[in-house]
Formats: structure tokens, sequence, C-alpha cells
């Protein structure tokens, strides 16, 4: 319990509080004055009810006592928890060491950063940590003075404001007790450099990209952004087709106007045609009587992102042809031409110039489109930018769940930059989020993840395997005939491709029921 004792400046008021303490009993567990409030403030245990009473009693009647109240905490203890709270919530690192260099303390950032626990590297000197300064003869010199370097940690580079700590005891005496480390990432730096600059570039700033191949996307992006030809964006999934796409519209003239999506692979031909350039009066039955405005109408000086344009229709990509041409369309069931001004942003994770060449996408399309294009790496060929991505993650959802963000140990760092993320940021995404919410521990460990098994030759591997090998083998060979069919739709064909006999590949796509009525060709 704590108390807040409002009272005169008197001499040997504090030992009549601490006389009532004694003459009940009470341990003291602390005692300070505030000068600024002029309250004195103790802490005791807890007591019983009717004790509490007699002792509040006791003081009020104390010469110079003009108010007692219970408090939640004493002046100090409220600075030291705001203190605490203010260094969790930096999101730059800081770290304060003792006039020999050892660690006193560190925020969460800085852990992050420096890839430890806070077990780890309380008590231990600095300089086995960051690399590229000797911090030991900097506190041992005879004029400390504040400085900024740039110093190597946990295989990444800091700008570093190193600033001595210097306290005037009671003889006025200055004293150096120390100093404080402030640690910022490239990422944290850059973000501050595009915000200050200010150059309509902001949505690119929460892109983030340490690799050289990333960064080189996101110049080339900004650039792009600026203009009004089509921009097509290649890239697996999972790798952040969309929030490239919506990052050019932010930075671009077009920013207040609409940004509006439409994935080509999850709608039918003609609901697609609809979506995308709405429907006359009275189209369909049921139709509204003044039709519906498509997603190009409502974009109006805006932007409009088709996601996977590699699955549009044959139709489908006629009328968008025209469109791109001079802006031009015509609505579903409706004679009348519609203007808009719109740029079209395309996403996919085919290869269309294959597609071209096979007759499956329209060649006149594919140039259209790919009038300014954008290659965004997977995340297997950009190490650098998964454990970035990762402690951002960790950062992300720890402030969202209202948790402490936990440090990731040096062995799941090794797993993250070697594992080969087929769903790519999307995939590590989910799983740190999965590994947040369940995490009831102050380290992520590389089980907390519970990643499958995956290899580029195979793909995802079974944990849990049922059946014989014969039966696994059958499943496997059952697969591969149906993904080769549609190419070789015949006994023949696919027995000259396989090197079998024309005998022994009718057999076995009799015993799989693979025909041209099963598999679409």
């Amino acid at each position: 319990m704590r108390l807040q004792i409002a009272c005169e400046d008197r001499m040997g008021l504090a030992k009549e509080v601490l006389n009532n303490l004694v003459e009940y009993d009470i341990d003291l567990k602390g005692i300070e004055f505030d000068k600024h409030s002029r309250c004195l403030y103790v802490a005791f245990p807890q007591i019983e009810f009717e004790s509490f009473q007699r002792v509040m009693a006791a003081i009020r009647r104390i010469d110079g006592v003009t108010d007692v109240k219970t408090t939640n905490f004493l002046p100090y203890e409220r600075e030291h928890n705001e203190l605490v709270t203010l260094l969790r919530i930096l999101p730059d690192g800081v770290i304060s060491i003792d006039n020999r260099g050892n660690i006193l303390t560190a925020n969460q950032a800085s852990l992050v950063d420096l890839g430890r626990s806070e077990e780890e590297i309380i008590g231990q000197p600095l300089q086995s940590l960051l690399k590229g300064f000797n911090f030991v003869k900097w506190l041992e010199g005879k004029e400390v003075l504040s400085q900024t370097l740039k110093l190597t940690g946990n295989n990444e580079e800091f700008v570093t404001d190193l600033l001595p700590i210097n306290v005037t005891d009671e003889e006025g005496v200055v004293q150096l007790v120390g100093a404080v480390v402030n640690l910022k990432s490239h990422t944290r730096l850059g973000q501050q450099i595009n915000a200050f600059r200010d150059d309509n570039n902001e949505s690119f700033v929460n892109i983030l990209a340490n690799s050289t191949s990333m960064r080189r996307v996101i110049r080339e992006a900004k650039k792009m952004s600026q203009l009004d030809a089509p921009i097509l964006i290649q890239g697996e999934t999972g790798t952040g087709k969309e929030l490239i796409a919506r990052a050019c519209h932010d930075a671009s003239d077009r920013s207040e106007h609409p940004f509006l999506a439409l994935s080509c692979a999850s709608l039918p031909d003609n609901v697609a045609e609809s979506e995308l350039f709405g429907y006359g009066p009275n189209a369909y039955p049921g139709a509204d009587e003044v039709g519906k405005r498509g997603i190009f109408e409502q974009a109006a000086g805006g932007t409009v992102f088709l996601d996977e344009v590699g699955e549009m229709s044959s139709e489908l990509q006629t009328k968008l042809i025209r469109f791109l041409q001079n802006g031009t369309f015509r609505r579903v069931a409706d004679e009348n031409e519609v203007h808009v001004n719109v740029r079209v942003i395309c996403a996919t994770q085919k290869d269309l110039a294959n597609m071209v060449q096979e007759g499956l996408f329209r060649e006149d399309l594919y140039y259209r489109l790919n009038v300014l294009s954008i290659l965004i790496p997977p995340l297997r060929d950009r190490k650098q930018d998964i454990l970035p991505l990762a402690q951002h993650f960790v950062q992300r959802f720890s402030n969202e769940l209202g948790k402490a963000a936990p440090t990731i140990s040096k062995s799941c760092c090794d797993y993250l930059q070697n594992y080969p993320w087929p769903g790519n940021t999307r995939q590590i995404e989910n799983a740190i989020y999965r590994a947040i919410s369940l995490l009831d521990a102050d380290i992520v460990e590389k089980e907390t993840l519970e990643l499958p098994t995956y290899t580029n030759e195979f793909g995802y591997l079974e944990k849990e395997f049922e059946g014989t090998l014969d039966q696994a083998v059958k499943r496997f060979e059952a697969g591969l005939l149906r993904k080769l069919y549609p190419a070789y739709p015949s006994s023949r064909l696919l027995a000259k491709k396989l090197g079998l006999s024309h005998t022994a590949i009718a057999n076995k796509l009799r015993e799989y029921g693979i025909n041209k009525k099963s598999i679409k060709v």
C-alpha cells in the first residue's frame, strides 16, 4: 500500500509518521518526499482494513498534516515506469553502458537489432556485440565527446550515436558514469530520410527493402509512378505485387482518386466483364433500370489494378485492348460509348511471354500492358530482406496483440534465412502472426514457426505419411500424368514424351481415369 501525505515542511514530521507505522507493527517499504507537490509518500505491505483505518486516523492527527490518501505509485516508481515504457516503445535501439563499457540496460528494439535476449547481453561488454569502435578507450579518454559512427552488429550495419552521461555531485564535480548508445538500422534511417524529403513517395516507405534487388524494384517503381502508361508487375505469389501497385498509385498525381482492384482469376468471364465495364439498363433479368457502373467508371481519374491478368479470357482481352487504345468502352448490353481517364496496372505470376508463344495470351495485349514492367524477385533470392521482414512482423503483431515483442533466437534466424519461402512475404507474415499469437515465451524459436518441410525439387513434404510405397508412387504417377495430358492429349504422344510404350501409357491412363472427358484439354 502507498500513502500520499500532504503536509507542511516541518522538522520531525517524517519521524512522527514513521513512529505511527512502528506503533502498529507495519514494515516500511519506502519513503520519499516530493518537493514539487510538497507531499510525503510512504509504502508498506498490504494490511487489514481495520488497521489501515487506525493508521490513517493517527497520521491525520499529526501536527502539520493536511490530508492523507492512497496512491498507486511513489514518485520514483512512476518515473521508473514511465522511463521503461518510453524505452520499450521507441522504434530505435537504446543501450546504456557503464564507464567500463558494460551493458546496464537495453530496450526491446535493440534486442531485436542485435538478435539477442536481455539475459544474454546484460553485464556483457558492448564491444563484443558492436564492432568497429573501441568503447573502453573512448570512455577512458581525457575528454569524452558525443560521436556518430557506422558500426556493425548481428551482420547488419547501424548508424550509431554515442552520448556520454555526466553527473554533477554535491560538490559540483562532474563525473562520467557511462553512456547511452542509440542504434539506427538502414531500414529506420531510410524511412526517416524519405519522410523528411516529403517527395510524394511516402507510400514506398512501408515497403522493406534491404537487398540490392528489392531496392532497385522500389527505385524503378518510384519513377514509373509519375508516368501514365500501363505497368505490368510480375512475380511469384505473395511477393507483394498489389503492395507495389498501390504504392505507385499513392505516389502518383492520381492519389486523390480511387484505387480499385479486381482479381481476374476469381470471377467467371461474364461476371468479370460486368465488374470491369458495368452493364446497361435491364441487361439481365432483375437488373437495375439504370444499369451499373463498372470498376473503370468508378475509378475515374484513378487507378485500376488487374491481378492475375494472365487468367483473363480471350474475349475479355479483346475488350481490354480497345479500352487501352483510347479509354473508351461499352457497358454490357449497352450501345453507348463511355470514356474514362484511368491508369491500368496489371500483375501476374505467369510467364506472359511464354503464354503468347503458346497462343494462350494475345500478343497485342501483351505489348500494350508491358510498356513499363517490374519484376519482383522471390524472397529466397533476396535473403537480406528476410530477417528485417521477420522482425518487422514480430513488432507489428506484438503491438496489435498487446504483447511485449519477443526476440528471435540465433538458430531461428538461421532457419528463416535458409527456408525457401515458396509463399514469399505473405507466407513469412502468416507464419510470424501464428507464432506471436500462440507464443508464451519471450523468444521465437525455430519450432515455434511450425513451417512445413519444403524443397524446390519436390515441394511440400508430408510430415505424416500414410500408405505404402506403391500407393505413394501411384499417387505421384497419376498427378504427373494429369499435368502432362493437356499438352500431350493422346496415349501415343504421351508415351513418346515419357519414353514408354503406347500400351503401357494407355493402361495407366485407363487405371487413373484420365481422358478428354475428365481432363480439360
